[in-house]
């Protein structure tokens, strides 16, 4: 039977705070540096052991908070961090909890802790992996001084969301591509850190095989994932949209399927692309706000003082309309 607070989560009409992923893909499934593999099966083997450290040797006793297991999973976009995250619940054999923070969020005070507090909740009752994707959104650094009321309701989500991690004895994975934008109380609460760096060649020969299908993907004679390997440094996240791209190109030429195939200058063209438009989306209109688009709270207060400046000019200018027509009408009376 669904759990009420499950079925309250995910099923307010189209808002869905946690989607329940049943996970299929696993650590097979995932090219990865040999670092991040050995901390990978380092973290999975401190789940395992968790009830031998925690019952049987009595540290539990000890330490009655902090039995959670939590792990940030930090680097680039496209390196495997979410692909990682359902491989662990599936080799635990439990469900993914992802957490779509755009949802949790609310416009209404107190409403983003709330959900906080119940998608913790949700977790312990399914006895499932906790997952915060672009966790550094939600896990931001706490502002000090005066803050707005912005960064007041961002401060109340931080706390309450170390209140829970603290009490809860479950599993939690955080993902960001901006690992120094956590909030730093959260450095001692999270029990591993895994970094996820860019492929190396070896690992992006393997990543572009695994891609295309060994027998279904027609390929040509000349494909040389090796040499694309070598000419292109991407992630895995890209090579994937490259693949897509290059088969949709060699789908969408004239002439019979049957005799349709994935070229070399497919990829070629398909890579390229994709290269390209990530330098495009690197691009802004106005320098700072690349900087501030980096914090979410340094672009609340931009937004905010864009809109401010609108304001006064808008006043501005009504304060001289009004003063040009009583001026108007003292001339019309004194004629």
């Amino acid at each position: 039977m669904t759990s009420p607070l499950i079925s309250f989560l995910t099923g307010l009409g189209s808002r869905r705070v946690v989607e329940t992923v049943t996970p299929e893909r696993t650590l097979a499934d995932v090219v990865l540096p040999p670092q991040t593999r050995r901390t990978l099966d380092q973290a999975l083997a401190e789940v395992r052991n968790h009830n031998l450290i925690f019952q049987r040797w009595g540290l539990g006793e000890r330490h009655a908070s902090g039995q959670g297991l939590a792990f940030n999973f930090a680097g680039p976009p496209g390196t495997g961090k979410t692909i990682c995250a359902e491989a662990i619940a599936h080799a635990l054999g439990r469900k993914l909890l992802v957490v779509d923070y755009a949802e949790a969020e609310s416009m209404w005070i107190g409403e983003t802790p709330k959900n906080i507090v119940g998608t913790f909740r949700a977790a312990a009752e399914q006895n499932a992996v906790l997952f915060f994707d672009e966790a550094d959104a939600i896990a931001m650094r706490r502002s000090s001084g005066s803050p707005t009321r912005y960064e007041r309701e961002s401060n109340l989500t931080v706390n309450v969301l170390l209140r829970e991690l603290e009490a809860f004895n479950g599993i939690v994975i955080f993902a960001t591509n901006l690992a120094a934008n956590f909030d730093p109380a959260f450095e001692r609460r999270i029990r591993t850190h895994v970094l996820f760096d860019m492929p190396g060649l070896e690992e992006r020969v393997r990543i572009w095989q695994l891609q295309v299908h060994p027998r279904k993907t027609p390929l040509a004679q000349d494909v040389d994932f090796k040499q694309l390997a070598e000419r292109y440094a991407m992630s895995g996240g890209d090579i994937k949209n490259a693949v897509i791209k290059a088969a949709a190109a060699a789908a969408a030429e004239q002439g019979p399927d049957l005799g349709k195939q994935i070229t070399q200058a497919h990829f070629e063209t398909a890579a390229r692309d994709v290269l390209a438009a990530k330098s495009v989306m690197q691009q802004s209109l106005f320098v700072e706000d690349n900087v501030a688009a980096s914090n979410p709270v340094t672009l609340w207060q931009t937004i905010e003082s864009r809109w401010r400046a609108v304001i006064l000019g808008t006043l501005a200018l009504a304060g001289i309309a009004f003063i040009a027509a009583v001026v108007a009408i003292g001339l019309v009376l004194l004629r």
